[in-house]
């Protein structure tokens, strides 16, 4: 009889910098689950990778003076290597940048174009460079992206669009008559933000950067990332490719997991699209919040990454995989901080599942010498506990099904607690102090090695490095910690033999691990991506000047109104300036770290009554200097005043 199917996914990631905890908590989440899914039977595609096209990419590879491919090649390799640190089973890998996925994604393309979904056109509108979003005026917030904050320019240039308006009553009764969405709560929000104003059609092609999936039958035009990222679920089992032949088998998804951040893409595009290849939809959307570190979204831009390498190898894959995954509930953000995690660490596994652990092979070793005699007495105190184990796989089996995690490790943990309370209970070490109770002592050692069973069993799934260990320690063989065991009680031999092993969970210090990893932390923070040049040596302090030199200076704030590059000088930035009196031009050698766009609408510091300088014999002139800094790395810095300090004001 062939085995039931699960294909669970991952989103494909960006690799426009290292990874995160943030990637962590998605990848672990959806690797648990495949896991779990294994363990009861069933025939499991567990998908990851990432999503290697586009701008971002583009400009990153030019700012290190290499190829785009070779930029995401290192970067791809750090991913990979991160999961096998934290012991991720993926099935299988993609890249968008596999000659398959290129293949099945021109294609896809194609068939969409000759049943009449895409068309081309001319795009006007606010476009965010980071996201590669385009908004309309009413999306935008306080004049920004919705998503990142960030600043939007207007874009303008020939590209296809996808038509979404016929699909805008099927999604909107997916996402609230149906459980795709989970939670569900979050339909009503993208129902009135984006469905009931109207569906518009989407861009998805570009001329403006050339990496990316050529259009097959318009090559100026690369494929924009929506058909070529989201794509992958289907190109990796085969779709349109002869690559793979699984489209059949795992077609459709189980559970795709995302973060918030991508879910609109997810909930209205990606079945729009589906709908137009007359493709089945995936059952189920699983949607998380973010881990929020002091209150912001987890993020490169912002400085605020934590290393997982970092953390694991002081601490071990499966205590982060565990502390990630309880604090996270579906759907809400989760704060993280280093005295949260560390005090988790004690409180749950230290104290509770390793003391669980220790207390008991000890007890086993000191009044048995490692090995349980086969007579034992039932008493007060077993019912209950054998209760709460047999009826624990039901609980998480629900709480995984729902892929609400956190909820299944609580529960996990609730049996912890029972069976130390048990200990309390029960008085172990009164009953040794008298050799009639030896068989009641022996009864009461034996439900807690089964109660460790069943809990590290089920555990196992979430945290695979350790509880093999744990097995070991309890004397338990691979037959008795199987899925259709963790129901049952009494699974072990009655003359069990238990073996003494290392502290699996060490309890911490707090306040001098704080203090420490604070400091591992910001050692190990991830570089710029700027030059890899040699470091920029401090120049010195030129001569003292007086103060009526200083004031011939006139420094002002002004506003970026235009930028472009120069062309043919690479170092170059053409920029119009409203200095409050005028507009003025200003030629600035950065281009090496900023483009055009991320200058337009910004206000900086320029030196106002500067000579104008002819630049490039004579062809630009440039009125004045903005105000930037070398930075360590060899790269520059530009300060930006807010948007409420007026244009023309003094700089003093």
């Amino acid at each position: 009889m062939d085995k039931k199917t699960f294909y669970i996914t991952t989103p494909i990631y960006y690799p426009s910098g290292n990874p995160h905890i943030g990637h962590c908590y998605t990848t672990v989440a959806c690797d648990s689950i495949a896991r779990y899914k294994r363990m009861q039977g069933y025939d499991v595609m567990f998908l990851t990778g990432t999503d290697e096209h586009g701008q971002k990419i583009e400009q990153k590879a030019a700012e290190k003076g290499v190829t785009p491919k070779q930029y995401v090649d290192e970067i791809v390799e750090i991913f990979k290597k991160l999961w096998s640190y934290m012991n991720v089973s993926y099935d299988r890998y993609i890249r968008t940048t596999d000659d398959y996925h290129i293949e099945s994604v021109q294609k896809i393309f194609k068939e969409l174009y000759d049943r009449g979904y895409i068309y081309k056109g001319e795009y006007s509108g606010k476009y965010c460079t980071p996201c590669e979003s385009f908004w309309t005026e009413s999306q935008l917030v306080d004049g920004k992206c919705p998503e990142c904050g960030r600043d939007v320019i207007e874009a303008k240039e020939e590209a296809y669009f996808f038509k979404m308006s016929p699909f805008a009553d099927r999604i909107e009764k997916l996402l609230t008559e149906t459980d795709y969405l989970r939670p569900k709560t979050r339909a009503t929000e993208l129902v009135n933000n984006f469905i009931k104003p109207g569906l518009e059609d989407l861009c998805v092609s570009r001329t403006s950067f050339k990496w990316g999936i050529p259009v097959s039958f318009d090559e100026k035009h690369v494929v924009y990332v929506w058909i070529d990222a989201l794509s992958n679920y289907i190109t990796a089992l085969g779709y349109m490719n002869d690559h793979y032949n699984d489209y059949d088998k795992y077609w459709p998804a189980d559970v795709h997991m995302v973060a918030k951040d991508i879910m609109r893409f997810h909930a209205i595009i990606w079945p729009a699209m589906l709908m137009a290849l007359d493709l089945p939809l995936p059952k189920h959307l699983a949607v998380h919040g973010w881990i929020t570190f002091n209150g912001q979204k987890m993020s490169k831009s912002l400085g605020n990454v934590v290393d997982p390498f970092v953390l694991g190898e002081r601490y071990g894959a499966d205590a982060i995989r565990y502390h990630i995954l309880r604090e996270m509930a579906l759907g809400a953000d989760s704060s993280f901080s280093n005295e949260i995690m560390i005090n988790r660490i004690n409180s749950d596994l230290a104290n509770g599942l390793g003391n669980l652990i220790s207390r008991t092979v000890a007890m086993v070793l000191k009044y048995f010498d490692g090995t349980l005699p086969t007579e034992k007495q039932s008493g007060d105190f077993d019912e209950e506990l054998i209760k709460t184990v047999t009826g624990l796989r039901a609980a998480v089996d629900e709480a995984v099904e729902n892929t609400q995690l956190n909820v299944a490790l609580a529960e996990i943990f609730k049996a912890v607690s029972a069976a130390n309370k048990y200990i309390d209970d029960t008085a172990p070490w009164v009953l040794a102090k008298d050799e009639a109770n030896k068989p009641r002592l022996a009864a009461v050692l034996y439900n807690l090695l089964e109660a460790i069973r069943v809990i590290t069993t089920l555990l196992s799934c979430f945290m695979p490095t350790t509880m093999p260990k744990a097995w070991e320690q309890i004397g338990a063989a691979a037959d008795d910690i199987t899925y259709e065991n963790a129901a049952k009680f009494g699974v072990l031999p009655a003359n069990v033999t238990v073996h003494k092993g290392d502290v699996l969970f060490p309890r911490i210090d707090v306040e001098k691990e704080i203090d420490e990893l604070n400091t591992l932390i910001a050692a190990n923070a991830p570089k710029t991506d700027a030059a890899d040049e040699d470091k920029a040596n401090l120049l010195p302090i030129s001569e003292t000047i007086g103060i009526d030199d200083f004031c011939k200076v006139d420094l002002r704030v002004a506003e970026v109104k235009e930028c472009e590059k120069v062309p043919k000088a690479k170092k170059l930035l053409k920029l119009q300036l409203d200095d409050g009196f005028g507009t003025r031009q200003v030629v600035s050698g950065i281009a090496k770290w900023y483009a055009p766009e991320d200058l337009i609408g910004k206000k900086l510091g320029i030196v106002c009554n500067l000579a104008p300088r002819p630049m490039m014999k004579g062809k630009y002139v440039s009125e004045g200097m903005i105000f930037a800094a070398d930075t360590a790395d060899g790269g520059c810095s530009i300060p930006f005043y807010s948007d409420d300090t007026p244009v023309g004001a003094r700089i003093h």
